[in-house]
């Protein structure tokens, strides 16, 4: 199984498990599609994008369970990241897990994770 990865503030994935579906963090709605990460992306995306942000929470999505609605594009450097042009249907996490940050300012992810 293949997970993707989507980094969010604890205080709205809350909002989203209660509601049962997760449109996206106001970047995706304005890009049209939610935002993942691979495991091999998701410590740079942490770094660039919540850099020192604490209340975050990993939130590890079976890409299989989303079907034709994730796609797989360029980004950064021609790297391809999965984008999801749907809504998130709760029933594809498979984990969701705090991101605190380490002593350093860094985010610490599981020791796990790709």
């Amino acid at each position: 199984m293949a997970l993707i990865y989507k980094i969010h503030p604890a205080s709205d994935w809350a909002e989203a498990e209660k509601a049962g579906s997760f449109a996206g963090a106001p970047v995706d709605l304005a890009d049209g599609y939610i935002h993942f990460s691979t495991a091999t992306q998701v410590r740079e995306t942490a770094a660039r994008h919540f850099a020192g942000r604490e209340g975050l929470v990993l939130i590890a999505v079976e890409a299989e369970a989303l079907g034709a609605a994730l796609r797989w594009e360029p980004s950064r450097g021609g790297a391809l990241f999965p984008h999801l042009f749907a809504p998130l249907d709760l029933a594809a996490v498979r984990q969701v897990m705090p991101l605190p940050l380490g002593a350093d300012g860094q985010h610490l992810f599981p020791a796990d994770l790709g």
